[in-house]
């Protein structure tokens, strides 16, 4: 523990951890703080419904076994988007508008925390000019200091969903099962309209943002800003992914029964379900299970926190059978507490939170490389590869700063440049892995060769941006005020990606001469 993170079977293929971020954006005004009970649709829109679901499901389906190609995926997004635009018009009479996180909701909310043991010592929740609700040091506060304290009872953990409504669902369905971000996006639905009895979560879900700035939540016009970005594709496919789980889960939800299905069946829109979605990507953690491993989480209060640059800062104490939450550093009287949610580039937390951190220290920016199955000597890189630990395929990083080539893709490109000569000799050598030092002793035409390739990727990679960096630049200066925040975020993250390919063209450029 001590991030946010992202599970390895969840809302995207990749299975990396990812730190989240309180994407929210203006609240509603509705001080509701009970679902109220939507219009059921009737037979004729039910089946307009249905009929648009079983189209969504072929459409997102449909790139799954396609070769990796990001014009098609384009394309099939497009459809996706006409196809859930149809049906959120028809889902519309179906919404209930989510709960404002006002004062009174805030004070139930800290009410219930404490009521059920969690301690908060010297911080409160306040609004931040440009993040909304963030967390405040009510006094001054030491390094190290505890500020919140969690029990495992006010989390919603994959544990929860095993005991909760959602407990036959997920010993039957696979998706459910095997998903447990899917498994926390749905707890969320249910106890938010379960009606047997008030969810103990109820203090909880009604301090939740009601709308974030994911990736699920951008207009095709808007993705578009990201041409020429390694983040256009991930994005693209969180979409896709999202909408083929929404339209199972309606099918699902129409045609079984159990008691999830049952609440679910006539309040389960695509609104409902990329807000929940969202509220989990955005908010998670793992904590230790009730029995063993590792789980998913919703932390109250604690995923209220936002990111800066930083030092980890939670962790779980076992003993005490909780969250529990330390400043990083000293903090003072009114200023707002951060903490990190980890290494992450801009990409990664655009596309699955809904910000964009600047002067990020771990921002990077992707590079694909692979060996071709046509080179003939494929079969020495291969082995040479191997014996360093790499694939013969897989998406680098170029990083921000002074050395933004790391050591994994510097001794990849050194292979790469290798004739068959070099490659035999470095299969004989015992310490190998010296190719993946600045400083190794490589022969010149190896080295030459090597940053000559990489000093045109990188130019290729800036050529394909269809604006300039200086052009960002302004366009953000003269029409901050004006363009809409998710618009802000894509050419913010394209100035950053920028930077990192400028900084590191400087910087091949200057190792070619050496």
């Amino acid at each position: 523990m001590g991030k946010k993170n992202r599970s390895k079977t969840g809302f995207r293929s990749e299975g990396n951890q990812l730190p989240t971020k309180d994407g929210i954006t203006r609240q509603q005004n509705q001080n509701q703080q009970k679902p109220q009970r939507q219009s059921k649709l009737s037979p004729q829109k039910r089946n307009e419904v249905n009929q648009l679901v079983e189209k969504l499901l072929k459409v997102s389906s449909s790139v799954q076994a396609s070769s990796k190609n990001l014009s098609k995926e384009w394309d099939i997004h497009l459809e996706i988007d006409k196809i859930l635009s149809k049906i959120m018009s028809i889902e519309k009479e179906m919404m209930v508008p989510l709960p404002n996180r006002d004062q009174e909701a805030q004070d139930a909310f800290i009410t219930w925390l404490e009521s059920n043991g969690a301690q908060i010592n010297g911080v409160g929740i306040a609004n931040f000019p440009g993040y909304e609700l963030g967390i405040q040091a009510k006094r001054d506060l030491a390094e190290g200091e505890m500020l919140i304290g969690i029990p495992r009872k006010l989390m919603m953990t994959v544990d929860s969903v095993q005991c909760s409504l959602l407990g036959p669902l997920l010993s039957g369905d696979t998706m459910v099962r095997h998903m447990p971000n899917v498994a926390l996006a749905l707890l969320l639905l249910v106890e938010r309209f379960r009606k047997d009895k008030e969810s103990h979560w109820l203090p909880y879900l009604n301090m939740l943002p009601t709308q974030y700035t994911t990736v699920l939540y951008f207009t095709p016009q808007q993705l578009q800003e990201l041409r020429g970005s390694p983040a256009l594709e991930p994005a693209l496919k969180q979409c896709r992914n999202i909408g083929r789980q929404y339209a199972y889960f309606n099918k699902l939800f129409q045609n079984v029964s159990d008691p999830a299905s049952d609440v679910l069946r006539d309040v389960f829109t695509y609104e409902q379900y990329r807000w929940a979605v969202s509220t989990v990507m955005t908010r998670q953690n793992f904590v230790p299970g009730v029995g063993s491993g590792m789980v998913n989480a919703l932390i109250p209060m604690w995923d209220i926190c936002n990111h800066s640059n930083g030092k980890l800062s939670t962790d779980f104490n076992l003993n005490a059978d909780r969250s529990e939450c330390m400043a990083w550093r000293d903090f003072n009287a009114g200023e707002q507490v951060f903490i990190l949610y980890g290494a992450r580039s801009n990409a990664d937390l655009l596309v699955h939170n809904g910000f964009i951190y600047p002067g990020n220290e771990h921002d990077s920016v992707k590079l694909r490389l692979g060996i071709s199955k046509s080179d003939t000597l494929q079969p020495l890189r291969t082995q040479l590869l191997a014996k360093l630990g790499l694939p013969t395929a897989a998406d680098f990083t170029l990083r921000c700063g002074s050395e933004p080539v790391d050591e994994r893709l510097l001794a990849f490109l050194r292979v790469f440049s290798m004739g068959q000569d070099h490659l035999n000799h470095w299969l004989q050598r015992e310490q190998c892995t010296d190719l993946m030092y600045p400083d190794c002793a490589l022969e010149t035409e190896v080295e030459v060769k090597m940053w000559n390739f990489l000093l045109t990727r990188i130019k290729l990679l800036l050529s394909s941006y269809p604006t300039t960096l200086e052009a960002d630049i302004e366009l953000l200066k003269e029409h901050k005020t004006t363009m809409p925040i998710c618009q802000q975020l894509l050419i913010q993250l394209r100035i950053a990606e920028k930077q990192i390919l400028s900084s590191a063209m400087e910087y091949v450029q200057q190792r070619s001469k050496i």
